[in-house]
C-alpha cells in the first residue's frame, strides 16, 4: 500500500502495484484528486480520500488497513494551486482573491487572517513562518491600510508588503514571497501538526516499510528531520545528566543522513524543485 500527501503523482508506483497492492492518494484539494481520478483512470488499484495527511491514523482504520509499506508526503503547495489565479496563492496574479486554501472547504481564508489578526499575531506569523526580516512593518502597514477597506485582492497584500520594504532590501527575489509564504501555512496549518504526522506515519508502517517526505522550506526540514532523529531512538537529555531519562526507543533507521536534493537537471526542467529536499525513514 501506498499513501500519497499529493494523490496522482507517479504513474510508475501504480503500474507496480496494479496486480499485489492497493494506492491510497489522499489531499485537501478536491480539484487535485479529480485530475488524478482522470490521469489514472485506467487503474482500478487506488482509492482517493479526501482528507488531510494528518489524520492518517484515523484514514487508515475507516480503510481497514492494518499497514503500509511505503508513504510518500508531498509538502507543500502544488504548481497547479499556484497556477491557478482564483485560488490567490501567487503574489505575481496582483487581482486574485486572497484565499490561498488547499482545502476549498476550510473556513478560514487569507482574506480573514489579513482582515481579522491582530497587528500582534500577523507580527507572529510573518517573522515565524516567512523568516522575514520586516515583518513589524508589514504587519502594522496591513493594519493601517484594512482601517479604511477590507482587503480582498493579492495586489493589495503585494503593494503593502512593497512600502514595507526598503527599496535597497528588494533586489533578492519578489519583496512577497515571504510573506505570502507565512499567509499560506497559517492558512493551511501546516508546520504545527507536522512533527505528529512524521511520528504517525512511521507508526503506520508495516516493517521494513519506509516514509519518504519532500519538504520545501526550512521550517518543514527541521521537523521532518527532529522527528526522524527522535524516532529512531537517539538520546536527547542534556549532556550533562548521567544517565538517559528521555525513554529512547528506536523505531527504525534514518536511511537519508544528508537530505537529498534535485540534481541541476531536474532544477533546470522544473525550477520550483530548487528547494525541495527528500528524507527518507525505513521502519524496524
Amino acid at each position: 500500500m501506498e499513501h500519497f500527501g499529493g494523490a496522482g503523482h507517479s504513474l510508475e508506483i501504480v503500474k507496480k502495484l496494479e496486480k499485489n497492492g492497493m494506492l491510497i492518494g489522499i489531499d485537501r484539494d478536491e480539484e487535485a484528486l479529480q485530475t488524478a481520478r482522470t490521469k489514472l483512470s485506467d487503474y482500478q488499484n487506488i482509492k482517493y480520500i479526501h482528507d488531510n495527511h494528518d489524520n492518517i491514523d484515523e484514514i487508515l482504520k475507516s480503510l481497514d488497513i492494518a499497514g503500509a509499506d511505503g508513504i510518500l508526503l508531498d509538502l507543500g503547495v502544488s504548481s497547479y494551486q499556484i497556477d491557478n489565479i482564483d485560488r490567490g496563492f501567487s503574489y505575481m496574479n496582483e487581482d486574485a482573491p486572497l484565499d490561498m486554501r488547499m482545502d476549498k472547504t476550510a473556513s478560514i481564508s487569507a482574506r480573514e487572517v489579513i482582515n481579522d489578526y491582530s497587528e500582534e499575531e500577523l507580527y507572529r506569523i510573518i517573522n515565524e513562518y516567512g523568516e522575514e526580516k520586516f515583518a513589524s512593518r508589514i504587519a502594522k502597514n496591513i493594519c493601517i491600510a484594512r482601517k479604511n477597506k477590507e482587503l480582498e485582492k493579492t495586489g493589495e497584500l503585494v503593494e503593502i508588503i512593497r512600502k514595507s520594504i526598503p527599496a535597497k532590501f528588494q533586489n533578492n527575489g519578489h519583496p512577497a514571497k515571504k510573506t505570502f509564504q507565512a499567509i499560506r501555512i497559517e492558512v493551511n496549518n501546516e508546520i504545527e501538526p507536522l512533527y505528529n504526522t512524521v511520528k504517525a506515519s512511521i507508526n503506520a508502517l508495516n516493517k521494513g516499510g519506509r516514509l519518504c517526505i519532500i519538504t520545501f522550506h526550512s521550517l518543514e526540514d527541521r521537523a521532518v528531520k527532529n522527528a526522524y532523529i527522535e524516532a529512531s531512538g537517539v538520546c536527547t537529555c542534556p549532556k550533562d545528566l548521567p544517565y538517559c531519562v528521555c525513554g529512547a526507543v528506536s523505531l527504525g533507521k534514518i536511511v537519508t543522513k544528508k537530505p537529498i536534493i534535485p540534481t541541476d537537471e531536474e532544477m533546470q526542467e522544473n525550477s520550483r524543485a530548487k528547494s525541495a529536499k527528500l528524507r527518507i525513514f525505513e521502519k524496524n
